[in-house]
């Protein structure tokens, strides 16, 4: 008989009650080391006080109204956005599937309104995950991603991760956009190098094409700038934003130039949920953290130290680890045993790690982590690794 909960996940057998910080409670008390933070979701941790008391206030006033109706700290949140990014103007969604689905209804929309409207395709790459929607999963592209849910949305061409030859091959009159993760996250942490994305930018600039970053896992302060692509010294026209924007609320954005935009007109997209009261109060209060160079200093020290130590790791376990890899705090531990039983040798260590393609472990802890917890999480993580060790 089918569980009341639809069975599409393999749950680890744990359920936490409390969440302090980077780490997660249990309700015998056991306390988790939580290097995951919900999937890149809680930037600050868990109950961050900052976050609490805006939730708390912004629900003794207002929930919902609709976006029929102006909502203060949405546009508080969109100002405080486009002041510090490249982008013109804001769209709130929920979540990073539904920034995937405008980003690419933005494109296209964009060259049907410079009579142009046969520009529909949008190139991707493989590795990529871009959600779980239709576009998201055309646009992936991955049999795992589409199998048995076809017919598939059309206008999608996959080309193989790094291939620049194939890449410029690709672009044509029909081209719309690139949509392409800095940081690949479900594909296994792969950092896209910065002199890649360069080239991207400027064969798009070269072309016409519109240049879409989805930096739903890897933006607002993950890899130590506020988002990835600044590494690099250039700007996207659109970019599809989520997790670490909420700090655990549901919430995403759609940020644009106004050219990118200019198709996107009054009843053109819209969103029952997207950019309410409680939402934008909590984004606003990530956001006046987050986006301060002295906080992104740190995240940058801190990354700087769990990699070095995480390299004494590999080392020391040449059996079960191969590399690390990643910017910032977006790292993952390419293996050589089966990531999954890394990932269970570290809930028997009371650490909490997520896998991902390639056989990589991804670590994803808070912003927030100390010089301690990250200590202590190598720790663990190290007897994980001599559990496999032993049973090798």
């Amino acid at each position: 008989m089918i569980p009341s909960i639809l069975p599409t996940y393999n749950r680890a057998p744990l359920t936490f009650v409390k969440g302090e910080g980077s780490w997660l409670i249990e309700a015998d008390g056991r306390r988790y080391l939580d290097l995951g933070a919900g999937i890149a979701v809680n930037a600050l941790g868990h109950a961050h006080p900052a976050l609490v008391a805006a939730l708390t206030e912004q629900a003794q006033a207002l929930w919902h109204v609709s976006n029929l109706y102006q909502i203060p700290a949405q546009q508080a949140l969109a100002d405080a956005l486009v002041e510090a990014t490249f982008a013109d103007t804001v769209f709130f969604t929920n979540s990073g599937t539904e920034s995937c689905e405008l980003a690419v209804k933005m494109a296209r929309k964009f060259w049907y309104e410079q009579g142009q409207p046969e520009r529909v395709e949008i190139i991707t790459f493989e590795g990529s995950f871009h959600g779980r929607s239709s576009a998201g999963i055309a646009a992936a592209g991955s049999e795992k991603m589409t199998k048995g849910f076809g017919p598939l949305l059309p206008g999608f061409r996959h080309l193989p991760f790094g291939d620049h030859e194939a890449l410029k091959a690709a672009v044509t009159e029909t081209t719309a956009a690139i949509l392409v993760e800095p940081v690949q996250g479900e594909g296994g942490i792969r950092p896209l190098p910065d002199v890649c994305l360069k080239g991207l930018r400027d064969l798009c600039d070269a072309t016409g094409t519109l240049l879409i970053l989805d930096e739903v896992q890897c933006g607002m302060g993950r890899t130590g700038k506020l988002f990835a692509h600044e590494w690099a010294g250039i700007t996207p026209d659109i970019m599809m934003v989520a997790k670490g924007i909420g700090g655990g609320f549901p919430l995403g954005a759609v940020l644009a130039t106004e050219r990118a935009a200019s198709g996107m007109t009054a009843g053109t997209h819209g969103s029952t949920y997207g950019g309410n009261p409680l939402a934008c109060a909590v984004g606003g209060a990530v956001m006046s953290i987050v986006a301060d160079p002295a906080f992104l200093a740190e995240v940058n020290r801190k990354a700087a130290l769990l990699r070095q130590r995480l390299e004494g790791l590999v080392a020391a376990h040449p059996d079960v680890f191969e590399a690390v890899r990643g910017s910032g705090l977006m790292l993952g531990l390419k293996c050589r045993a089966v990531n999954a039983d890394v990932v269970k040798a570290g809930y028997a260590e009371a650490v909490l790690t997520v896998p991902a393609a390639d056989n990589v472990v991804r670590l994803l802890p808070a912003l927030t982590i100390t010089d301690d917890e990250i200590a202590e999480a190598v720790a663990r993580l190290d007897r994980a690794a001599a559990r496999l060790d032993a049973a090798a």
